[in-house]
């Protein structure tokens, strides 16, 4: 039986065509188009600007400012009649969460780099919607002191996870100017980061869970960029301090020099420490370093070797890249999944580091590119963002982390993938990105 490519030769010879036979000597074969999974080349900024309109437009429409009764479903707009039935109207993500204080950085810095004011309103409306009911869900403690209402989390942070990065977007709003009154919840969210916090001896920032005396990775956001926020704000070295502090001790225990990778979780008195180097956290941990040194006096004494850390960091992240622009659900396990919102907040920090020259654009701005790009194509016509992990605890096992479900209500991946696109615009702006020899290259504008 004849092959299928002798047969078509036959009948290519029959109908008179001569067949050309493809060679190095009859074509330039390193010229052929690859079939690349995601898109490969310099992104436009208007593509860029379109995805993060798509976000907008979908948050603005799924993340109500009302509340209502828990009963009647009625919206209470007279503040002066909340009670214990009020709840925030449900929308797709909740205004008071730690993801969402992201969100708020994300859309204030779209309008920073894009000059577009819509993206900061939304932060600034929502912001001021908590501040304006602040006092009233105070009225109601003071008749109902054990009530734990709508509110309550916000009013008295119990963890880490309920202050911190809100307390960074509230922070970076006030001095935007916005006519908000955040003072009051940024002033209790910093006592409780500086003062209420479970914190090791050596005044590390840390949780009794799962087991005592446990550091996450994930913790490193959760309290640094509100630190360093808060001493830009006040002026006050001793939150410089504290974030310094936080970032280098974390470091000594739970950074992987050979890998350049940070394990998710330690536990102290433990004398192993299995390293799980799960790619949301470590997204965190590279994200706090350039939320750090953005506002980090320049002649602060640990500021050298935060960004030394910084650096190796990035060196071992991109070793780690996938070719579709994705990083694994666990880093340097190449069998887990792809996972969109460490790639946001990888293609974030790299960007922003780039942007801020603290590395080479020649090296790190071509696989940024490539993030951008896989993360584009994660953000669907709705503006939902597909491929993110939910929220995730600390593991000791393999499968705790493989089997993580993902969702596009997991509100972790919004919020980065806004402060991607925005830095991404910046970085296409200040460097000249060109395909030379079928590859992405960065050059100096100018040159």
């Amino acid at each position: 039986m004849r092959s299928t490519p002798a047969i078509l030769l036959i009948v290519l010879t029959c109908l008179g065509v001569q067949a050309q036979k493809v060679n190095d000597s009859t074509s330039p074969l390193h010229l052929m188009k690859p079939d690349y999974d995601t898109p490969y080349g310099k992104p436009e900024v208007q593509q860029i600007t379109a995805v993060l309109d798509k976000i907008y437009n979908y948050l603005d429409q799924t993340t109500p400012m009302a509340l209502i009764n828990r009963e009647t479903k009625a919206e209470v707009s007279d503040y002066s009649k909340i009670d214990g039935n009020t709840i925030f109207k449900p929308g797709d993500f909740r205004l008071v969460s730690y993801e969402w204080g992201v969100t708020y950085a994300g859309m204030l810095l779209a309008t920073q780099i894009t000059g577009d004011p819509k993206y900061a309103e939304y932060t600034e409306k929502r912001l001021r919607f908590l501040s304006q009911i602040r006092p009233f869900f105070i009225q109601l403690e003071e008749k109902q002191p054990n009530l734990k209402h709508a509110m309550y989390r916000t009013l008295h942070p119990g963890a880490l996870d309920d202050c911190g990065a809100i307390c960074a977007s509230m922070i970076k709003a006030q001095l935007l100017g916005f006519d908000a009154d955040l003072k009051p919840l940024i002033q209790s969210h910093i006592d409780y980061i500086s003062n209420k916090e479970f914190r090791f001896p050596d005044g590390t920032l840390a949780r009794n869970r799962p087991q005592p005396n446990a550091l996450w990775l994930d913790d490193l956001f959760m309290a640094v960029p509100a630190l360093a926020q808060m001493g830009k704000y006040t002026g006050e070295k001793k939150y410089f301090d504290d974030a310094v502090k936080q970032v280098l001790q974390f470091s000594d225990r739970m950074f992987n020099k050979e890998k350049g990778l940070f394990m998710h979780g330690w536990i102290l008195g433990m004398t192993e420490h299995p390293q799980y180097h799960w790619a949301r956290a470590n997204g965190w941990a590279v994200m706090t370093m350039v939320e750090l040194l953005e506002v980090l006096p320049e002649n602060h004494e640990g500021r050298a070797k935060v960004l030394d850390l910084l650096c190796k960091h990035i060196r071992g992240l991109a070793n780690y890249q996938s070719p579709k622009g994705f990083w694994h659900q666990l880093i340097d396990r190449n069998d887990s999944y792809l996972e969109t919102s460490a790639t946001a907040i990888y293609n974030y920090s790299i960007a922003r580091a780039i942007n801020r020259g603290y590395i080479d654009p020649k090296v790190y701005g071509p696989m940024v590119c490539l993030a951008w790009n896989a993360v584009a194509s994660k953000v669907n016509d709705l503006g939902q963002v597909e491929g993110t992990c939910v929220g995730t605890g600390m593991g000791f096992d393999p499968a705790f982390y493989y089997y993580r479900p993902i969702n596009v209500y997991a509100a972790h991946g919004y919020g980065p993938v806004l402060l991607a696109g925005a830095e991404m615009i910046e970085m296409v702006k200040k460097h000249k990105i060109e395909i030379n020899d079928s590859a992405v290259q960065l050059y100096e504008k100018g040159k």
